[in-house]
């Protein structure tokens, strides 16, 4: 009798998490993983240093998404390419088996403005993040409208905010959405 009540007990106060059984107590203190996406940098060699900068900014800011550099032979949900015109994103947020490509603008880079900005700036629009023009240099996500002497490739509080909100309840929460170019350093 005493065996039957406690696992009744353990039933009733039991939840299934992952596939596992958690007690209650322990389940309300369950947090959804991290989302984790990766990135592919192979096709803009010459931006790797600063890609890689501006993943470890991202990486360091937010706790909801952990962005990742893709293994050999996986196809990357994030692909950096060099290209010829203006930095520009597929405007996320790109989820796991999604794709997205950012086109890292040698236009900007050739008027100056900071290479670790742009990456991050750039995949700010892979994590869901709009344009926000005209901004302060503060913003990351007002882009060029920082001036060709802004260094910050930070993301303010309230873009690290969006972020999270983006990926909070993991990947699972959320659905899969159109993707659209933003032509993200372009002034307006």
């Amino acid at each position: 009798m005493l065996k039957r009540t406690v696992i009744g007990l353990f039933a009733v106060s039991a939840t299934l998490v992952g596939g596992f059984v958690v007690p209650n107590a322990m389940a309300d203190d369950v947090e959804p993983a991290a989302v984790t996406i990766t990135y592919d940098d192979s096709q803009a060699p010459e931006y790797v240093d600063a890609i890689t900068q501006a993943i470890q900014i991202w990486n360091d800011s937010v706790n909801n998404v952990e962005i990742t550099h893709v293994q050999p032979g996986q196809q990357a949900e994030v692909s950096f390419e060099s290209f010829d015109g203006w930095p520009q994103a597929e405007l996320g947020p790109i989820m796991p088996g999604g794709h997205g490509t950012i086109w890292y603008g040698k236009e900007a880079v050739d008027q100056g403005y900071d290479l670790i900005r742009i990456a991050a700036h750039e995949f700010g629009h892979s994590l869901g993040l709009p344009d926000m023009k005209p901004g302060p240099c503060e913003s990351l996500m007002s882009g060029s409208t920082g001036g060709v002497d802004c260094k910050n490739a930070t993301p303010n509080a309230d873009e690290i905010a969006q972020v999270e909100d983006n990926y909070a309840g993991g990947a699972a929460a959320k659905n899969q959405q159109q993707h659209h170019v933003v032509i993200g350093w372009l002034d307006d």
